[in-house]
């Protein structure tokens, strides 16, 4: 009998450290001793790999908000299928850089309803949450100014300037008052050693408990 897995994600706007303290994590379990799967989205799986390309290069006029949100979706179907799933059912601990709550910000928020799309759409075809997220708060100027300095190519959200990522930043703090159960908010505006010890305890008291 294999012991069930735990599946976190870690989100917050574009800048806030989420890949590097997703990293951290996953080194910090595996220490310990800890099977980890870490992942990202959108990608994560071959197929959703090659949906990422679509949406994270390009204008920002490359598709519109709508069909943004079903190239998403099909994304986290296919993570779903072949990478997260598999890992959660050997009892795997499952560490994704940003998951469903990136899309009901990011497509969400731009437009009447969008939300409200997102959410059904998320019902209909993923039918999960994680069973922590950790979200890393931060100054959205201060975030912007780090994810346009990285210069990778798929700056193609952080384009769309800093009035969304204001906007991002208190529909994220709007979710973690909602789902305070499965939302625990961290202190971004650290150093990394000093989020890294607060998510660190965070984990260890949800696998722990």
């Amino acid at each position: 009998m294999t012991t069930a897995g735990c599946f976190i994600s870690l989100e917050g706007i574009d800048g806030s450290g989420k890949s590097t303290q997703a990293r951290l994590l996953a080194e910090h379990l595996r220490a310990t001793g800890r099977q980890v799967v870490l992942t990202r989205e959108p990608g994560g799986s071959p197929g959703a790999e090659e949906i990422r390309k679509l949406l994270l290069e390009g204008t920002t006029d490359r598709w519109s908000a709508h069909t943004e949100i079903l190239l998403f979706t099909a994304a986290r179907r296919d993570h779903m299928e072949r990478t997260i799933e598999p890992a959660l059912d050997a009892g795997k601990v499952v560490i994704c850089d940003r998951f469903a709550d990136s899309t009901r910000m990011y497509q969400g928020l731009r437009g009447d309803d969008l939300r409200a799309l997102v959410d059904r759409l998320h019902e209909l075809m993923i039918g999960r949450e994680p069973d922590l997220t950790l979200l890393i708060d931060m100054v959205p100027e201060t975030g912007l100014s780090r994810a346009l300095s990285r210069n990778g190519g798929e700056e193609r959200f952080e384009t769309f300037g800093a009035d969304l990522q204001q906007r991002m930043r208190q529909g994220f703090v709007d979710l973690a008052t909602t789902f305070p159960e499965r939302i625990t908010m961290i202190d971004g505006n650290r150093s990394v050693a000093d989020v890294a010890t607060s998510i660190t305890a965070t984990v260890e008291a949800q696998l722990d408990g």
